[in-house]
């Protein structure tokens, strides 16, 4: 018998205020912006049981419904574009420009995503060999749930290339932004939350470090972190312990090269904004670049010339405030010790730094023990090595442990550019294979390993199926103990006719006929 609970009237009592909440401050003002909860690990694992029962829902759709449901979300981020690009600007510190375009990109990917999912994850008939009278196919079918850890410099962009291309393939997401840009995470879900027929297919978690680290042991089926190499290995080592796999989109120290037939101008700008952009604060950032001893001297004027208009700060500013307090002090360090070293700041230097605010720095006679050509700086510094040939630059571009974007210029950098060990290259150019959709984007070493963006990076959120399907029968029959008396005489006989000395000859014979 059905028992029915008669709520009591009056008005609702008001929810108590949480004690565990985390403040979102603007890095440019120290204005507080907001406060997001602080979720549990019971929380994130009730989320991820929301997620499980969400899936299997969302799964059940054919990619045609699925692809309309993103539309929707899509058109619903567009809408929001200027405020996700205002909230942007005020928490993470970048310029409104650079937050717009942010958005912008983020719009291209989830569109990507939407439109490509039927096609990257079509089953493909694959050769039999010998099982001639099988049918052989590969298949790809959603993992389930799949959660994200995002980094805070590119908010938006970023986790989009995870939760787009896993939405797309079938799975339900949780998110958890970073701490620096919550709210930026939040709105992000808000807009899904409307948009989306499904509840809680893609779901927001905030909070710190313990947070994240409970995603990992809720029982994802696959988690994609993005941010430090050394926050990586913690996340994988917490993943480990469910045998829970990993995307692992980490940091990088990413090389230039400018060879003695580069075009020197277009080489400078190009340097310029691929070091600079986002304050520098891109894993993708230009932070090494070694220049071919004809062309030096020129260069670095070209570069210091562009620098110098390049505005720190201020609505109309190309520069906006460094996102933590944490990573100017990185920068500094850097920059302190480049220069205890003997280096040289043409622009900018370690003095040039004011609260969340650090003039861009270009620095000549930069050796390679210094700390900005070991580690990673994430900040606005342009180091500039001499080098003596083009041999010399590719064997010192690739004397890193980290291996994710880099650029190449002049006329035979094609070339040039196979020989860097990375996962991405801008040839005449930087940074444009982040914003090519169908291009995947990931590293090598200890940048990570996975991919998103492109048709990989829809895979990389789909399980991989084998299927063996018999239509017809031969007249023996491998699989069965049941085998004529000569069955071993036969197997030899194939043996030496498929892979035998004479298969080759049997091979042109065959080839002649035919022509």
């Amino acid at each position: 018998m059905a028992v029915t609970t008669v709520p009591p009237s009056g008005p609702t009592p008001p929810t108590p205020p949480r004690a565990d909440t985390l403040k979102s401050t603007a890095p440019a003002t120290g204005e507080v912006l907001g406060e997001v909860p602080v979720c549990s690990a019971a929380e994130v694992t009730a989320a991820v049981a929301r997620a499980r029962a969400a899936a299997a829902a969302w799964s059940a759709l054919s990619y045609r419904e699925r692809e309309g449901e993103l539309v929707r979300w899509r058109q619903a981020v567009a809408e929001a574009a200027d405020e996700l690009a205002d909230l942007i600007h005020r928490e993470n510190g970048k310029p409104r420009l650079d937050a717009l375009v942010e958005v912008f990109m983020a719009l291209s990917h989830l569109d990507h995503a939407a439109h490509r999912a039927a096609r990257a994850l079509r089953p493909e008939k694959v050769s039999a060999g010998l099982m001639a009278n099988f049918r052989a196919t590969v298949s790809y079918h959603p993992l389930g749930v799949v959660g994200v850890i995002g980094p805070w410099n590119y908010p938006i962009f970023t986790p989009m290339g995870s939760i787009a291309y896993a939405l797309a393939a079938g799975n339900a997401v949780v998110f958890k932004p970073s701490e620096l840009t919550p709210l930026v995470g939040v709105k992000l879900v808000e807009l899904a939350a409307r948009a989306l027929s499904i509840p809680d297919v893609l779901q927001v978690v905030t909070g710190a470090g313990p947070t994240g680290a409970a995603l990992c042991k809720a029982g994802v089926d696959k988690l994609a972190f993005t941010g430090s190499t050394a926050t990586g290995k913690k996340v994988m080592a917490a993943c480990a312990e469910t045998l829970t796999p990993v995307l692992m989109e980490l940091g990088g120290k990413d090389p230039m090269i400018v060879a003695e037939d580069a075009d020197v101008d277009a080489a400078a700008e190009a340097a310029v904004f691929g070091a600079l952009t986002n304050t520098g604060q891109a894993c993708i950032s230009i932070e090494r670049i070694y220049v071919a001893e004809p062309l030096y001297d020129r260069f670095v004027d070209r570069v210091v010339n562009e620098v110098s208009k390049v505005k720190v700060g201020g609505d109309d500013g190309h520069l906006g405030a460094m996102t933590s307090a944490q990573q100017v002090a990185i920068v500094k360090d850097h920059l302190e010790d480049a220069v205890r070293r003997g280096a040289r700041a043409l622009t900018g230097g370690p003095d040039a730094i004011t609260g969340n605010f650090i003039q861009p720095t270009v620095l000549v006679d930069v050796t390679d023990d210094m700390k900005v050509v070991q580690e990673e700086t994430f900040g606005p510094v342009i180091p500039i090595m001499k080098v003596a040939s083009t041999e010399e630059a590719v064997r010192r571009a690739n004397e890193t442990t980290f291996g994710l974007g880099s650029a190449v210029f002049g006329k035979q950098a094609r070339a040039v550019a196979d020989r860097i060990r990375a996962g991405m290259t801008s040839v005449n150019s930087v940074l444009a294979y982040s914003a090519i959709t169908s291009l995947p984007f990931g590293g090598v070493g200890e940048s990570g390993f996975g991919r998103i963006h492109g048709d990989q990076g829809i895979r990389e959120f789909a399980r991989t199926k084998a299927t063996a399907e018999q239509v017809f029968s031969l007249p023996v029959n491998m699989l069965s103990f049941r085998q004529p008396r000569n069955a071993a005489d036969r197997v030899r006989g194939m043996i030496k006719q498929l892979y035998g000395s004479g298969a080759v000859a049997r091979a042109k014979d065959l080839l002649g006929k035919l022509r």
